[in-house]
Parts: structure tokens; C-alpha cells; sequence
């Protein structure tokens, strides 16, 4: 379906994500294989199934606002207002292009999870088949929990424009890639759970630490990394946090410093970070024009 990909502020959510809530012209987004779980499975393996990824900052009741200040900051997009129908969903809007960064509040955060949008409805089905759980039914859309715990959704592809990376000072920043965190006992599972997930152009890994990233078409929003935890993080699911990429590492760190951020340790070429509601996240060399 035509869309108006030109800049403008959310009255409501992102185009795709109302469709995938709703209706589109009478016509229910995903519902019969997420209702009624009958699709049938495609056994052909479907190159680059998912494309465009939606990333949630999810957040208790009491910190929204902390949190949407923070964050708003750091993207440098306003957030919007309440979805219609959804109050407990929120928009980050950039200048230009598609928004792919959101607020939910729930019983649940600070923490992020992601929504995948997929070409075809037996895609639920597919994923279950390869370890995947259905948590539920949305009002179309489907909750899925990983092999390993992780929890993402699956909603209906669209076309998208991503935006460009914001200029801070001498720099420029974009959240460009989400990290999968897993425990050792669970990492080689989850990996080969998103590499077929996904159907991403794989690149391995050069350490024990990370397997390797999830490349999505050129264009989309994020890419994947996938980082084996040591043994001595006390998590026993698989959990996923923010890498920001940047031009300058150091220069992005101090900003979001002053912006209330609390820096916990240097990595091999990143930042760790914490925001100011808890959410540890990272500031990475990626190219801020990944992927």
C-alpha cells in the first residue's frame, strides 16, 4: 500500500504499526494465522523474510516521562503522542523519514524488545517450528518469546524510508543495530534461531564473545549482533539492548553523560552506558549509516 513517506509529526502511530493494530480498507492485519494458527508453513526457506525492525524501550508506569526525555534527547526526535486505541504506546518522530524507535509501558522494564515485519502470515507457524513460542494474541500482531526467552513480535511488512543520522556538534549518531544477549548454555541455539528467523546476509564473528552480526537489506532500520555472555552474568534468559552508532565514541559518550546518562566501562571500540531509568545501553564505532 502507497504511503506518505514525507516528514511529518505523529498525530498517530507509524503508518505500519496502525495497519498492523487494525484494519487497512476493512482488511484485518494478520489475524487469521495469529487468531486461529491455521496457516499453512511454507517449506521453502524465504530469503530476508523479515526486513524493517521496530525497537521498544519498555518502561514501567512511574518512568515514561524520565525515560521520553532521555531518550528524546539522545535521538533527537520529539516523542509523540499516545496511539489512538493504544495509550500505552508512544512514537520517537524524526525530521525525516520513518520512525522505528517507540515507548510501551507495561509491568515489565527498563528493557527493550523488537517487532519484525514479515512478508507472509504463516511466518508465526515457520518460527514455532524452529523453537519459537506464541505469548499471545494481539490485536494484529503476534507475541513470540525466542529459543532462548527473548521476547519479539511479528506485524505485516511495509515500505519504509529510514532517517538519516542526527549531527551532534562534530558528530553524528543513529541507533543502528540491536545486540542479543546470551548466556553461554543458550547462545548457539538463539543464533541459529535468527539467522533463520531472518534470513539476513550473516557475517561470523571474529572473538568467542560475539558469533557474529545480521545484516538486513540496505536501508532498513537496524541490524543484529549476537554476543555470547561470560559465565559469570548472573542472567538465565536471553535479553537484547541499544547499540548506538557514531562517528565519535568518546564525543557521543560525554554528550549522553550530560544528558543524565551514567557511564559504566569502556569495551574494544564502545561505551557501556546506563540511562537514567536503568537501561544499560551501548555507544559503538558502527557507522551512525548502518546497515
Amino acid at each position: 500500500m502507497e504511503r506518505d513517506r514525507g516528514p511529518q509529526p505523529y498525530r498517530s502511530p507509524p503508518a505500519v504499526l496502525v495497519r498492523a493494530r487494525g484494519e487497512v480498507a476493512g482488511r484485518p492485519v494478520m489475524s487469521s494465522c495469529y487468531h486461529n494458527r491455521q496457516c499453512r508453513v511454507s517449506e521453502a526457506f524465504v530469503a530476508e523474510q523479515a526486513q524493517w525492525l521496530h525497537v521498544f524501550i519498555d518502561v514501567a508506569p512511574d518512568v515514561p516521562e524520565d525515560s521520553a526525555r532521555f531518550w528524546s534527547a539522545v535521538l533527537g526526535w520529539p516523542v509523540g503522542e499516545q496511539w489512538p486505541g493504544h495509550p500505552e504506546f508512544r512514537s520517537f518522530t524524526p525530521p525525516a523519514g520513518d520512525s522505528y524507535i517507540h515507548q510501551q509501558i507495561g509491568d515489565h522494564g527498563p528493557r527493550i524488545h523488537f517487532d519484525l515485519e514479515v512478508p507472509d502470515r504463516g511466518t508465526a507457524d515457520r518460527l514455532v517450528q524452529l523453537g519459537a513460542v506464541i505469548t499471545g494474541y494481539g490485536d494484529g500482531w503476534c507475541p513470540m518469546r525466542s529459543p532462548g526467552g527473548l521476547p519479539f513480535c511479528l506485524i505485516d511488512r511495509a515500505d519504509h524510508a529510514r532517517p538519516p543520522a542526527q549531527r551532534f556538534a562534530q558528530h553524528r549518531t543513529r541507533m543502528v543495530q540491536i545486540c542479543i544477549d546470551s548466556p553461554p548454555k543458550l547462545h548457539d541455539q538463539e543464533v541459529a534461531f535468527w539467522q533463520q528467523a531472518t534470513g539476513w546476509r550473516w557475517r561470523e564473528g571474529t572473538s568467542h564473545e560475539f558469533a557474529g552480526k545480521l545484516y538486513p537489506p540496505t536501508g532498513s532500520s537496524a541490524q543484529l549482533l549476537l554476543q555470547r555472555l561470560g559465565s559469570d552474568d548472573p542472567t538465565s534468559a536471553v535479553r537484547a539492548h541499544i547499540d548506538l552508532g557514531t562517528d565519535d565514541v568518546e564525543a557521543e559518550a560525554e554528550r549522553l553523560v550530560g544528558l543524565g546518562a551514567e557511564r559504566l566501562g569502556p569495551g574494544h571500540g564502545w561505551i557501556v552506558l546506563r540511562d537514567p531509568v536503568g537501561m544499560v545501553f551501548c555507544v559503538t564505532g558502527n557507522s551512525p549509516d548502518d546497515p
